[in-house]
């Protein structure tokens, strides 16, 4: 229906009809201080013409760089049939699956999603996504407090490995709930948990957060890890890469039984890094657990007529009648998303997939040997990593940063804002879009910055004596 503005006289109407005088009068209760004074920041409407200028200065900003930057978002090949059939409108406009009203084709993708996913990760079930990786986390971090009735405590165990946004926004969701997230240190010749450092005694917790691989590009000793917290009564939430997936063993065979619960973001899958977002998360777990499980779940059935057909189910959720019981006050399912995603999934295959995790992992180790020839360059960690791995630079990163950028390479992740005990490293990411050219022009790129920088004067430190 089109959008009809209230006239004054309308208004008038209906403050008079409540016994009001004005709109404000409705937020009395609000305390002065705390009420917004204006949109000062928000600039004036401008005309469509000055828009599409305004737009276009910043897509020009959005260069075409050689990237080895990782972290989180990753630069992979998306074949052009992807987003081709992703666009289409039976795809493009419908609404994201919240009522059992959804069009049968989307449930079905959905479907064919979560069949995907369970399948990627070993797990028994999963959900139709959620908002992004960081996000999914939280959730998980939220269901396992529930899942584990056994423990008594709210303790959940956070590497400091896993990626510190993610960690940042679960401290966000979850520090309102008295939900406690307890730091590990990762081994600083690793660049992993190690296993013996774990105390023998940690209490009643309630999860153990497992990265694979974690922050740093480094593998964890998962079956181990798994093992431990198990024996300890607690769940196991494994936060990973689902390309990585395709080379590494899932979660769902980590260890005796298995991880738990299983989350990440599905950026690799198919979805451009797109200056940021969007995203989408996704999350699976074992049957057992699947009533705590946030989200919407799609089920295979068959009608009167005995045809397959699709619908929502375990729909205990936060939009229905029990709400007081709802699993989650997340609700954003990025549907879109997954559409890419599957249709990505479909198109490259197991075996596409598992190429595209070896090239970017034999990538990755060529990058490794190629840097650390240079002068001042070192590799960080001395465990097998996916495909990206941090360096160590014997110069101020942030002017190999600002050089290398000036030539149109993003040589990676500074480290030292989030780690400061890695001052002047660099985390490199190099995936199956890299050529050995590519890999060669920045080795020789690199190989000039260094030499300026080392006939740069540096500034003297003053004598404390």
């Amino acid at each position: 229906m089109p959008f009809i503005p209230h006239t004054e006289e309308d208004v008038k109407q209906m403050l008079d009809a409540i016994g009001v005088n004005t709109i404000d009068d409705l937020f009395d209760e609000i305390p002065v201080n705390l009420r917004a004074r204006g949109l000062e920041v928000v600039p004036t409407g401008l005309s469509e013409m000055e828009v599409g200028r305004i737009m276009h200065e910043r897509a020009m900003q959005d260069q075409r760089h050689l990237c080895f930057a990782g972290a989180g978002a990753y630069e992979h090949h998306i074949p052009a049939a992807v987003w081709e059939i992703t666009t289409r409108g039976e795809f493009y406009s419908a609404y994201t699956p919240y009522q059992a009203e959804a069009s049968q084709g989307t449930l079905q993708l959905l479907y064919e999603y979560q069949t995907m996913m369970a399948s990627l990760t070993g797990m028994d079930v999963s959900n139709a996504s959620l908002y992004d990786g960081a996000s999914a986390l939280a959730e998980a971090v939220l269901m396992a407090v529930r899942a584990n009735r056994r423990a008594k405590s709210k303790r959940i165990l956070m590497p400091r490995t896993v990626h510190p946004q993610y960690r940042k926004v679960v401290e966000t969701i979850v520090k309102g709930q008295g939900i406690s997230l307890e730091l590990l240190d990762y081994d600083r010749k690793g660049g992993h948990i190690n296993p013996d450092s774990l105390p023998s005694e940690p209490g009643d917790f309630v999860a153990l957060v497992i990265p694979q691989p974690n922050f740093f590009g480094v593998l964890e000793e998962v079956d181990t890890l798994t093992d431990w917290a198990h024996q300890h009564n607690a769940l196991v939430i494994a936060v990973v890469n689902p390309t990585a997936l395709a080379v590494l063993t899932p979660p769902g065979q980590w260890g005796e039984i298995g991880a738990d619960i299983a989350c990440g973001d599905g950026q690799p899958l198919g979805i451009p890094l797109a200056s940021g977002g969007p995203y989408f998360g996704f999350m699976c777990c074992r049957q057992e657990y699947v009533r705590q499980m946030p989200g919407r779940i799609i089920g295979r059935t068959t009608d009167l007529d005995g045809k397959s057909g699709f619908a929502l189910t375990l729909q205990a959720r936060e939009q229905h009648i029990r709400r007081s019981k709802a699993t989650s006050n997340i609700c954003t399912n990025q549907g879109l998303l997954v559409t890419a995603a599957t249709i990505f999934m479909a198109l490259v295959g197991p075996d596409g997939l598992e190429r595209v995790a070896s090239m970017s992992h034999a990538n990755t180790r060529l990058l490794a040997e190629k840097l650390t020839a240079l002068e001042g360059v070192q590799q960080v960690f001395d465990r097998p990593c996916f495909h990206e791995t941090a360096f160590r630079f014997d110069y101020p990163v942030d002017e190999i940063m600002s050089l290398t950028t000036a030539r149109g390479v993003l040589p990676g992740v500074t480290l030292a804002d989030e780690y400061p005990e890695l001052e002047n490293c660099l985390l490199m990411c190099a995936t199956e879009t890299k050529t050995e050219q590519d890999i060669a022009s920045f080795t020789e790129l690199l190989q000039q910055v260094i030499a300026r920088l080392q006939t740069t004067p540096r500034p003297v430190e003053p004598n404390m004596a």
